[in-house]
């Protein structure tokens, strides 16, 4: 997958939420996280920069969801449950947006996809 840089727009199952990101290393750095959340939610993400990540429709429509340092902050519509971004604990000037909501994107075409050891959290070793 191509690393240049890219601009998406990304909505939910349902329509009810719309967004825009630039994405500064495009699709390349797909991955998801082992966190007791992330590998739950089991959705691939891509790096957008928090300031870019743009809600053009329904922001009324998102849900937050957030525990232990609130400092990731899991965004949902509350009306088909999609997951669609989250502000990053690790890094909160980066967003990751689910590559599923992302028009045009075929997931499976993204396969295998990495994983980061979000268990081992720099942030708890301090």
């Amino acid at each position: 997958m191509s690393a240049d840089p890219m601009d998406i727009t990304a909505s939910c199952h349902c329509g009810a939420v719309e967004l825009e990101a630039h994405l500064p290393g495009g699709l390349a750095d797909t991955g998801r996280c082992t966190c007791s959340f992330c590998a739950r939610r089991q959705a691939a993400a891509v790096t957008a920069t928090t300031a870019s990540v743009k809600v053009t429709k329904g922001a009324e429509n998102l849900t937050l969801y957030t525990w232990n340092t609130g400092t990731a902050k899991h965004y949902f519509c509350k009306t088909c449950g999609i997951y669609m971004y989250h502000q990053r604990r690790s890094d909160p000037a980066q967003c990751g947006v689910n590559l599923g909501c992302i028009k045009g994107v075929k997931t499976w075409e993204h396969e295998p996809v990495k994983w980061t050891d979000g268990v081992n959290h720099p942030s708890d070793r301090r």
